[in-house]
């Protein structure tokens, strides 16, 4: 047992150090992308649309603007705004210590540079006077962060920039004698094991950043987002497969191919653990785009087939394309060989997979409580006023189960906020459901000790959701005392709200109709003054509310049953017009 919780505690901390390095990359993948695109189209001479002077714009993306939204990024990882401010200044003197981009200096002097704030906070911060606060806070930080930027200038800068070099070397060297392909067969069973943002966004993006800026593309850029493999296992589910996993296998390999979810196709190789030699032709993959010229501009992420076309080099469709599908052949025909020769019905998908889980979890030692045992009764979900999806980077499939269990609560009715986020970034709180991975579980509850916890196998297909559904259900039969019945009242009528407990009036406001709302919360406001009302009016995003009667929302139909899947006690009016419904001049009287 000693040994499986040893294990377990390795695999924790390089699952923990890979988030940390992806951590710093994925908040800023859409800066990458944008930098990739201004050079696709317009860099001089060699760009779609050649512009020079547009061109002026890709080297200081690269060199300043990328490094700086990554030492930024690590810096409020390790200590929040203060260490973000401090991850950037610390992050300029690695910049102006090298000619090279500097995206792995980033890396270390962002974290770093906020870690010595944070250990200098916990010295000095308790024994400043009050009324001195400021004062600290800010010389402080300054103090640390021209220290820290010169210690990068003169020391980091110089190592960083020989280290570079070096790792630059390496990977041309092993381009050019064809054993980059290798590389696949650590990083397709990586991948299925959840350490596949690590792996992408941690090591092999930053690196594909500066093989671009100095060749134009970089093949890095495909080896972990390549979707071929993917493709191919399920597509041979598809034709070859039993029982549930071939009926759901189509439609996994068109979110899997199209929209860069890879997580869709690993409980499928975890199932059949075989199947991992099929994930490994991504190393055809990986020899067809060296051997044909392929790369991309910048990182493809999701990693989709689409947005690999979108930031494809020029001269580099042809090997990219071919590059994919016959990544995704090879991994159709191994696995269709596999499939063929398997024995088993199909049918116990899940069951297969929630047996597995539980096995692989028993040899670690984990302390991670299954869906029943940390729900002894229905009424354990009383308390829980927020579920929140963690999955190691924070969208793709976390995203998909949210949005699969919201429509659930929806349809039967319950009132609870959905979300989700990436483990890294869950906050310890009451009330709050998390639901993860059961690879991730360990550092989910070292998160949010305090939180209730469901770990499943796919976040996709699982059988927990109706459980938790069937609980919420169940919440009214099992209540300690008679449940209050809430007076009805007709929608976008003013009976039913109760005006004195109002401090806030608030319009949603959507990127699509964003006009609409910003000049309905400035008429109202006005009328507001004008009837020498105080209640403060804003426009708000719908996920930045507060759920408390305080806060009276005023929306259309179509934008309350989005508002009444999320939130159970705030106040709602709604209008057929934002702008000069009767209805809003009747709430002002009514205000405070």
């Amino acid at each position: 047992m000693a040994q499986a919780k040893s294990k377990s505690s390795v695999k924790v901390k390089v699952q923990k150090f890979g988030t940390a390095l992806s951590g710093m990359i994925m908040p800023n993948i859409g800066a990458i992308i944008a930098w990739g695109l201004t050079a696709a189209f317009f860099m001089y001479p060699h760009g779609w649309f050649p512009n020079k002077e547009i061109n002026n714009l890709v080297q200081p993306m690269l060199h300043y603007l990328l490094p700086l939204l990554i030492g930024y990024t690590g810096g409020r990882m390790v200590y929040e705004e203060r260490g973000a401010v401090a991850g950037a200044i610390g992050t300029l003197g690695v910049i102006v210590g090298t000619d090279q981009p500097m995206f792995l200096g980033a890396m270390i002097m962002g974290p770093l540079s906020a870690w010595l704030l944070k250990k200098l906070d916990q010295v000095f911060q308790d024994k400043i006077k009050s009324g001195f606060e400021m004062i600290y806070n800010n010389f402080s930080l300054g103090i640390l962060g021209m220290i820290a930027a010169i210690f990068a200038f003169f020391i980091i800068g110089p190592i960083m920039e020989v280290g570079s070099q070096w790792a630059s070397a390496g990977v041309n060297a092993i381009i050019r004698v064809h054993l980059l392909p290798l590389a696949n067969i650590i990083i397709e069973p990586a991948k299925v094991l959840f350490l596949n943002n690590a792996i992408g966004n941690g090591i092999l993006v930053p690196l594909g950043i500066q093989q671009a800026a100095q060749v134009g593309k970089s093949v890095l850029f495909l080896m972990e987002s390549n979707p071929g493999p993917g493709l191919g296992i399920l597509l041979a589910f598809t034709l070859f497969g039993k029982g549930k996993s071939k009926s759901s296998a189509p439609g996994a390999a068109i979110i899997e191919f199209f929209g860069g979810v890879h997580e869709i196709y690993f409980p499928y190789v975890l199932m059949k653990p075989s199947l991992i030699l099929a994930a490994i032709g991504g190393v055809t993959g990986t020899f067809l785009f060296t051997t044909l010229g392929g790369g991309l501009k910048a990182a493809a992420s999701p990693g989709s087939i689409l947005a690999i076309l979108l930031v494809s080099a020029k001269d580099a469709y042809f090997g990219n394309i071919v590059g994919v599908l016959g990544a995704a052949v090879v991994s159709f025909i191994i696995a269709a060989i596999i499939l063929k020769n398997d024995k088993s019905t199909g049918d116990e998908l899940e069951a297969k997979q929630a047996q597995m889980q539980a096995m692989k979890a028993q040899s670690k030692g984990q302390s991670m409580p299954e869906a029943e045992d940390a729900h002894e009764s229905v009424k354990s979900y009383a308390n829980v006023k927020k579920v929140i999806f963690a999955c190691d980077a924070g969208m793709g499939s976390s995203a998909m189960g949210a949005s699969l269990l919201r429509d659930k609560f929806k349809k039967a009715g319950i009132k609870v906020s959905v979300t989700n986020t990436a483990v890294r970034n869950l906050k310890d709180e009451d009330g709050l459901l998390v639901i993860t991975q059961e690879e991730l579980a360990d550092r989910a509850l070292q998160k949010t000790p305090h939180a209730m916890h469901v770990a499943v196998g796919n976040f996709l297909s699982s059988p927990k959701y109706d459980t938790i559904v069937a609980s919420f259900k169940a919440l009214t039969q099992v209540e300690d005392k008679p449940k209050v019945e809430k007076p009805v009242k007709k929608v976008g009528s003013l009976e039913g709200i109760d005006f004195s407990k109002v401090k806030e009036v608030d319009f949603i406001r959507h990127d699509q109709h964003l006009g609409t709302a910003t000049m309905a919360t400035s008429l109202f406001n006005d009328a507001i003054k004008k009837a020498g009302k105080t209640t403060p009016v804003k426009a708000v995003r719908i996920n930045e509310l507060t759920d408390d009667p305080s806060h009276l929302v005023i929306v259309t139909p179509a934008a309350n049953k989005n508002l009444a899947v999320r939130y159970s006690d705030i106040q709602t009016l709604v209008v057929d017009d934002l702008l000069k419904d009767k209805k809003l001049g009747e709430a002002i009287q009514k205000l405070n």
